[in-house]
């Protein structure tokens, strides 16, 4: 049996056991990722879309995904390559792509605007190893590598890719401890945790979706932004109250697909709370 490092669970996992995030499993008395270099999705998108709105706006980047999270959102949009359909296989199609050839077609892109590689869609670090490997080979190229990730991961996880990234978008998905475990399934202190250091390694911008009925208060958004603001150094300079917000209106998705969308006005009313404490703050699905 094996111990898992990346997140909190800190798995211990048999030959041949998958943990709960169906990324990771347990060969030759080791943890390690299942679908290294296994890609379920590859898309130019507009560096904003990650939603990056301070880190080369208005170029491109190759987004890519694997499969597998360490989250158990109800709302996730992306749940068929995050969550397998059943407890043993995902049903989507994968293509096998390693460092070098990744790189390859990022550095083929450029005449199209593209600036490197976001590692996204699904939860990144599961597959830390992946990310690390691919980001130094970008890196090497002269080209940049993006993180869009849930920040659930620790902090050896973090110093292991810290090198080659040059900007995250982090997930802060609430601000209370019933949220993080009792709906989404993980541990808000450990995205604390990632967050502060992250805002001092490279460029970082959080993102909170706002889910009616559980994230939505004004008590929350005060709470979250206080905490936001209050980091003393980031990287490049600068203090907390300069990490850009994206505060972003749900879609209903996956588990909570009969719920209505956010209300436009709560998005809208949230933003303008979080502008009392931070400089740069966006909406999104408006």
């Amino acid at each position: 049996m094996a111990q898992c490092e990346v997140c909190f669970r800190q798995c211990h996992l048999n030959e041949g056991q998958m943990g709960p995030c169906h990324a990771r499993i347990g060969r030759q008395g080791k943890v390690v990722p299942a679908w290294y270099g296994e890609l379920s999705s590859m898309a130019l998108d507009p560096v904003e879309k990650k939603p990056l709105r301070h880190f080369y706006p208005g170029r491109q980047i190759l987004s890519v995904g694997s499969l597998g999270c360490n989250l158990d959102c109800p709302f996730c949009q992306n749940h068929v390559i995050a969550k397998p359909a059943d407890t043993s296989r995902f049903s989507c199609n994968t293509e096998h792509m390693d460092p070098e050839k990744l790189t390859k077609v990022a550095l083929s892109l450029r005449d199209r605007g593209n600036i490197g590689v976001a590692f996204t869609y699904n939860e990144p670090l599961v597959g830390y190893e992946y990310v690390r490997d691919c980001a130094r080979e970008v890196q090497k190229n002269g080209m940049v590598n993006v993180l869009v990730t849930n920040g659930t991961a620790s902090l050896q996880v973090l110093e292991e890719i810290a090198p080659y990234i040059s900007a995250m978008n982090i997930d802060l998905k609430g601000f209370t401890d019933a949220y993080y475990s009792g709906v989404l399934g993980g541990s808000r202190q450990m995205v604390m945790d990632f967050i502060s250091e992250a805002v001092r390694i490279c460029h970082v911008e959080l993102t909170t979706l706002i889910v009616p009925g559980y994230n939505d208060s004004q008590e929350e958004m005060e709470a979250l932004t206080e905490w936001v603001s209050g980091h003393p150094q980031l990287y490049g300079g600068g203090k907390g109250r300069d990490i850009p917000l994206h505060v972003t209106r749900f879609f209903p998705r996956h588990r909570f697909a009969a719920m209505n969308p956010t209300a436009t006005e709560t998005v809208y009313r949230l933003a303008d709370v979080a502008r009392q404490r931070l400089r740069y703050v966006y909406t999104g699905n408006c």
